[in-house]
């Protein structure tokens, strides 16, 4: 079960022109370097960190399937402009959340189970996000 964590943290600030590699206003290149570091301090192997047009990639494994965390910040676009200077890191609502995907010619070929791979991966990221001080959870709705 993969599990989408809230919160916000004055840890992770916004580099200048960050999001020329994402989509406007969308940022967490410090979060997800930050995560890569400490899964790699847990043991756990990490591939690469990757932009993507949604936020970051912590990319974990390739094969038999992809598994990666994504992390970012929440959409603001409803309140903002994309001309808009970044937010300030205190009001930035960070998001992170598990993910496996499996290439559609394996899936038709033989049936992968991903479950314990998915559950390992978010055990981990629940541990790191939880053992750092300066992050307080948003309850979602």
């Amino acid at each position: 079960m993969s599990n989408d964590y809230l919160f916000k943290s004055t840890r992770f600030q916004i580099e200048p022109g960050e999001d020329n590699e994402t989509n406007p206003r969308r940022y967490g290149r410090q979060l997800a370097h930050w995560l890569k570091s400490e899964f790699e301090k847990k043991g756990y192997p990490v591939e690469d960190v990757i932009a993507e047009d949604w936020g970051w990639c912590v990319m974990c494994q390739r094969e038999p399937f992809l598994l990666w965390v994504g992390c970012g910040n929440q959409d603001d676009s409803l309140t903002t402009s994309e001309s808009d200077p970044p937010p300030k890191s205190s009001d930035v609502i960070w998001q992170c959340f598990t993910f496996v995907e499996v290439p559609f010619f394996k899936r038709v070929f033989k049936k992968i189970n991903t479950d314990q791979s998915l559950a390992k991966l978010d055990s981990v990221l629940s541990q790191i996000l939880k053992s750092e001080n300066s992050i307080q959870f948003i309850e979602q709705a």
